[in-house]
């Protein structure tokens, strides 16, 4: 990929970023050099489902001589339009719009244009969705189509541009900014940046707190703990109403219960919808249901394995750090680092491998489905592997860490064997009252800036590594006559189709790998930073970095993301709440262990009183809950633009439909003409007499309505009633 100076130069005059040709998706087809005839036939068939689908499609030599490219567009713009308008109806037969598009397709789609997030997301499901549902059913690297290596949008770079100036001169975004991203990247993406952004306006109460607590309170203080836990209460309650605020005005609120089909589903047979009669595919939910409990033998299974590696480096870390004093102890600090830079990243991709073939196992039916389970399990590793070392110093080392020394001597004698030495040097083991501290600061400071790091060099890095090796090879193969023609690019489109072929080697952006960052961030700030009260400050800062970086990283480092509608966060909200709910019990228990100081217990658990902390524990649990209770009911009083729109929506909804159901006559005018009638007077009187003597009194019920004439009448005789009883009240009090 070009480098960032060179892709958003200040005067934006590469003809290359100002066009993607019309072109919609990008097919990145491999050829492999052992397999022509195989390659051939797919491609044909390739092209074949890709016209049968409506999609037209043209192709140009591919990366590296060992791929084509298929640029994909839409056959016809009318074909679009009205494949959005049937998606525009499904979302309104489903609840999600509340009103029924307008039968006159043009005006609709003048009042409501197509968004280059829904042009883009119905070519996509056109690729990708059964044939039986009129799509080309393309599923990369899979089956007949292995030999697809990716399907991608091109990224519109003008946008991009404007999009990385402005943030970057920007310290607080606007709803106008989230806005361009739903626009532009879908509601999915969109949810996260609104997120971050939220996240980031609440973190300035706690970060001015924090680092008031930190000059004045200092460490474990109770205020500081009851107060943080506070605010968690109220930024998960409001982001719970926020997300429904903007998925009424992004007009996808209960878009997730219209779910695509996941390719990869199996199912047994089809039966007829019990409800709806309908044909559906089937697969036996007792047979998911005892695949599903599998995850509790996975979470022990991470935690065994997670956990033995962390127990593992904790104790040489004591021994290394505060027993040992022999020679060369300076580097061998270093050590349970080493090891858990080499170990975790590999256990977690096990784990993770693991989880993804568990939730295939499991069977969903539709994408959401799969991907809720799957984060369920990555959260659980994620859970263990950023909070297991604060766990354990807070809740072993500091309370248990004299009758752990002990069972340490294994390593003084391995260190003795390795040696040959008689005896090895160690000193007198005493509690670390730093430590905890130390921990967190490496974790909220230097992790976060080691991870940003990681995600912003790291793609980098990693195309110049590749390019520098594939121009290498191409110098070797020139060198030993081995070089291969290939086919020159027409003069007008090489710049065009270097820079997409730039774009098919990026990596894929993956917004689950953001939120899960931003989740365990949260948890740390609700779990432990009464150990420290510059969490915040440090999460604030880091955020505001974040939020621009996250752009940066899809608009340089990533293709471009399929804009994939969402109604909310998804799982990470469970987790959230989860998060908030554990860290008032976590950060009441260490708030209780060290309320005498930094040393806590000072490694001799009978210095703890066990009712105190249970009390402690259950005392914060209750009031989280009323705090909760007391936080929603609240929220659930003040309204909202999302809400005010939802309603404004629906009353003129009704009244349209009353409108057109009884008449405007019915419905503009429905109050009968009721006489108001006139002066009474004796003449009038009179008349009235003559009038009933003549036609007679009727019906007793229509005597009774013949009284009085009209509202004036009425008015008359009821001032008068009124009038006696008050004199005649008087009279009998005199």
């Amino acid at each position: 990929m070009s480098s960032l100076r060179t892709l958003y130069a200040s005067d934006g005059s590469r003809p290359e970023f100002k066009t993607n040709m019309n072109v919609d998706f990008v097919i990145n087809y491999k050829v492999p050099s052992d397999a022509q005839a195989e390659a051939e036939a797919g491609f044909t068939q390739l092209i074949e489902v890709l016209t049968k689908a409506g999609l037209a499609s043209e192709v140009r030599n591919g990366v590296d001589n060992n791929s084509v490219l298929v640029f994909v567009k839409v056959a016809s713009d009318q074909y679009l339009k009205s494949k959005i308008y049937k998606e525009r109806v499904q979302d309104w037969l489903y609840g999600v719009r509340i009103k029924a598009p307008e039968k006159d397709v043009n005006t609709f789609f003048e009042k409501e244009p197509i968004t280059d997030a829904e042009r883009l997301r119905l070519v996509y499901l056109l690729l990708t969705l059964p044939k039986n549902d009129g799509g080309a059913g393309i599923t990369p690297k899979t089956g007949q189509w292995k030999y697809v290596e990716s399907v991608f949008p091109l990224h519109n770079h003008d946008f991009n541009r404007q999009w990385i100036k402005q943030w970057s001169s920007k310290y607080v975004l606007k709803e106008e900014d989230i806005d361009q991203i739903r626009d532009k990247f879908g509601e999915r993406i969109a949810f996260y940046f609104a997120f971050l952004q939220s996240y980031f306006s609440f973190l300035l109460f706690p970060a001015a707190f924090g680092f008031g607590a930190w000059l004045i309170l200092g460490q474990y203080s109770v205020f500081y703990a009851m107060v943080n836990s506070l605010w968690s209460v109220i930024f998960f309650e409001y982001w719970k109403k926020k997300e429904v605020d903007l998925a009424v005005q992004w007009g996808v609120r209960g878009v997730s219960r219209i779910q695509h089909p996941r390719p990869h589903y199996k199912w047994e047979h089809e039966a007829a919808d019990p409800v709806t009669g309908e044909p559906v595919k089937v697969y036996s939910k007792r047979k998911r249901l005892q695949t599903q409990l599998l995850q509790l033998p996975f979470a022990l299974i991470c935690t065994l394995l997670l956990g033995a590696l962390y127990v593992f480096c904790f104790s040489i870390e004591i021994f290394i750090g505060e027993i040992y004093n022999g020679p060369f102890k300076a580097y061998l600090t270093f050590l349970p680092t080493i090891i858990l830079t080499a170990c975790t990243p590999t256990l977690s991709t096990i784990l993770g491998n693991l989880a993804e073939r568990l939730t295939d196992a499991e069977n969903y039916e539709t994408h959401d489905a799969h991907e809720a389970a799957l984060i369920q399990k990555i959260f659980v590793v994620n859970f263990i592997t950023s909070y297991i070392p604060l766990f354990l110093s807070a809740f072993v080392y500091m309370p248990f860490g004299n009758l752990l020394v002990p069972y340490l001597d294994i390593w003084r004698a391995t260190a003795e064997k390795i040696s040959a030495s008689e005896k090895v040097s160690t000193q007198g083991f005493q509690i670390n009252p730093d430590r905890l501290k130390k921990q967190i600061i490496y974790f909220t400071v230097t992790a976060q800036v080691v991870n940003f790091a990681l995600e912003t060099l790291t793609p980098y890095l990693k195309r110049k590594v590749f390019k520098k090796v594939k121009s290498v090879q191409t110098e070797m193969a020139h060198k030993n006559g081995k070089s291969e023609v290939t086919q020159q690019d027409v003069p007008e489109e090489a710049a065009f189709l270097e820079r997409v072929r730039n774009e098919a080697e990026l990596d894929i952006y993956d917004v689950a790998v953001d939120y899960r960052e931003m989740v365990v961030q949260f948890g740390y700030l609700s779990l432990f930073s009464a150990i420290w009260p510059l969490t915040p400050v440090s999460f604030l800062i880091n955020n505001w970095v974040e939020l621009r970086g996250d752009a940066m990283k899809i608009a340089v480092s990533s293709q471009r993301p399929i804009p994939w509608r969402a109604d909310s966060i998804g799982p990470w909200l469970s987790a959230l709440g989860f998060l908030s709910w554990f860290g008032s019990i976590i950060s009441a228990a260490i708030v209780f262990l060290f309320s005498n100081g930094p040393e806590g217990p000072g490694g001799e658990p009978w210095n703890i009183s066990a009712w105190g902390l249970l009390l402690s524990i259950l005392g914060a649990e209750h009031l989280y809950l009323a705090v909760q209770f007391a936080v929603r009911h609240v929220l659930n009083q003040l309204d909202s633009p999302g809400l005010q729109k939802e309603r404004a929506e629906r009353f003129a909804m009704r009244r349209h439909t009353l409108e057109e159901t009884l008449g405007e006559d019915i419905t503009q005018k429905p109050l009968p003409d009721v006489p108001t009638g006139e002066k009474i007077t004796r003449e009038g009187l009179e008349e009235e007499a003559r009038q009933a003597s003549l036609k007679g009194r009727g019906t007793p019920e229509e005597a009774f309505w013949q009284r009085q004439q009209g509202m004036d009448e009425t008015i008359t005789v009821g001032r008068n009633l009124i009038g006696r009883m008050v004199a005649a009240n008087k009279t009998a009090k005199a």
